[in-house]
């Protein structure tokens, strides 16, 4: 008989598991961002900077439509690559109360990198991006947005 480590075991349990997905890595707190805690949710991917004074305006709009719905989650992300407590610091300065991811999601999702800022992705819950928003958003507007494609479905 072969003995193997517990972690292997682990593994093959969740391989066989169809809910398991790859984590989205540590929040602007340190805290794990999982695939379970966003399973079913759509997700507005936030790009930001300090230096973006469109992106300052939108925010405070940002935390509302966060806090405000339990089937949407508005996921930051900071342009310049901010990690750790200088990434903690700039959400702080800045007011965001939504979660800031410190690994850009791009790769994973497959986006281009924008060459103006704030730019804001829409992706369903199947994990599918659905529409690229440029500039300075709204609540009320991305909520509009959501609800058409939404229709779409």
């Amino acid at each position: 008989m072969i003995k193997r480590p517990m972690g292997f075991l682990s593994l093959l349990a969740c391989l066989a598991l169809a809910g398991c997905a790859e984590d989205w890595g540590p929040d602007q707190h340190g805290a794990e961002v999982t695939a379970q805690q966003l399973e079913g949710q759509w997700l507005l991917i936030n790009y930001w900077a300090e230096w973006c004074g469109p992106c300052r305006t939108e925010i405070p709009e940002l935390n509302t439509l966060d806090e405000s719905r339990s089937d949407i989650t508005v996921l930051g992300v900071n342009f310049d690559g901010l990690q750790g407590s200088e990434l903690n610091a700039a959400a702080e300065d800045l007011g965001i109360r939504f979660r800031v991811l410190s690994t850009d999601p791009a790769d994973r999702l497959e986006l281009p990198r924008s060459a103006v800022l704030p730019v804001t992705y829409i992706v369903d819950e199947a994990g599918t991006v659905r529409q690229s928003l440029v500039g300075e958003q709204t609540a009320e507007g991305l909520l509009a947005r959501l609800e058409q494609l939404r229709q779409e479905n």
